[in-house]
């Protein structure tokens, strides 16, 4: 099939960007949509042109470094990661309109690539428990409620892929923070820094530029983990907590 493609541009975080088009003839329904992009880098260095810049890794769905927001919505029509994504969801003779996570939290380095390191500190301050080197208890020996280590198990599956920000109408990062806070919250191993973690970790969130959270429930809805919102009100009972504690 043919596809028309308008793709990002962008040399860095202080360049103004602009959208480039380029059209692919005869793009197999079966691949996948960065397998798609791989042929359009294929034809853009055949003309002598720099091929457009984007994330990828696993191509499995576990990582989350393939962010795009495609025709508006993060990893494209369907809730899945961009690399999961396939180019029978699209017809003969579509457009398809590429871009970046956008957010002050995510910087473009380049192209259709973002800085995500803001999740790197945020998980610095405060996403971690504490135990002594040599001392610390098999995981099966610490006694856990069947319901505690369910909704722990489905928080901790968030693959800190932004979607979630570059869903929401503030560039908020809450989903995925209170995703971090709440699979330790809910675990006995995460009880020593539970007061102090949920603080620590939303001054890291607003020190780095992510919006605050209105409740709307775009996160939500695109993210390819299907983290509940409901994480959000439970990071707020601990923050309310650790205030009241400081």
């Amino acid at each position: 099939m043919r596809i028309t493609l308008e793709f990002w541009r962008q040399n860095g975080p202080s360049d103004p960007g602009h959208f480039e088009t380029h059209t692919l003839e005869n793009v197999d329904e079966h691949a996948s949509f960065l397998e798609m992009l791989d042929v359009l880098n294929e034809e853009l260095f055949a003309e002598g042109k720099e091929p457009v810049a984007f994330d990828s890794d696993c191509r499995e769905g576990i990582c989350g470094q393939c962010g795009l927001v495609i025709n508006g919505d993060p990893h494209g029509p369907q809730v899945t990661t961009t690399c999961q994504l396939h180019m029978r969801h699209y017809k003969d003779g579509d457009k398809i309109t590429i871009e970046p996570w956008r957010s002050k939290g995510f910087p473009v380095i380049k192209d259709l690539v973002v800085d995500r390191s803001a999740f790197d500190r945020i998980i610095s301050a405060g996403g971690y428990i504490s135990v002594n080197t040599g001392a610390a208890p098999d995981a099966h020996a610490v006694p856990v409620p069947k319901d505690n280590a369910d909704r722990a198990f489905e928080a901790a599956a968030c693959i800190g892929c932004g979607a979630c920000v570059a869903a929401c109408p503030n560039g908020s990062g809450m989903l995925f923070t209170s995703a971090k806070v709440v699979h330790l919250g809910l675990l006995p191993q995460g009880q020593p820094e539970r007061k102090t973690r949920a603080l620590n970790m939303i001054r890291q969130h607003d020190a780095e530029g992510f919006g605050g959270c209105t409740n709307i429930g775009e996160c939500a809805a695109v993210c390819p983990k299907q983290i509940p919102l409901e994480v959000i009100s439970m990071l707020n009972k601990d923050l309310r907590n650790s205030t009241s504690h400081a």
